[in-house]
């Protein structure tokens, strides 16, 4: 049981390392892709590197929130633990709704307005 205890940490730790790279590799990725666009007009590489950053933060927070359900679910099955995931889903459910609003320009859950698209 011990084992199984360890390895359900080291699947945990192991979610929260591929949040760490994901985040440096994303960011090092968007401003590489920001560099090589700047001959672009200006507006266009600051929206694609925005977008790009976007992204990267809301694959992250995925990340992340996987790794706290094994550590709350698999391993500290506490009342006080629960509340502290059940706010920690929220505010980050929250954090990737508001980047995803600011990359689309609109709700996940809204279809897009073919005035949106145009502006694209």
């Amino acid at each position: 049981m011990e084992e199984i205890k360890k390895l359900i940490e080291y699947s945990a730790l192991g979610l929260e390392l591929i949040t760490v790279v994901t985040l440096v590799a994303g960011s090092l990725f968007a401003l590489i892709r920001f560099i090589f666009h700047l001959n672009m007009k200006a507006d266009e590489a600051y929206h694609r590197f925005k977008e790009n950053l976007g992204k990267m933060l809301i694959l992250s927070l995925e990340f992340l929130v996987a790794a706290d359900i094994i550590k709350t679910i698999a391993l500290e099955q506490t009342l006080n633990n629960i509340l502290i995931l059940g706010l920690l889903v929220i505010i980050r459910t929250f954090l990737s709704w508001s980047t995803s609003v600011e990359i689309e320009g609109h709700w996940p859950w809204s279809k897009r307005t073919p005035h949106a698209e145009a502006a694209k």
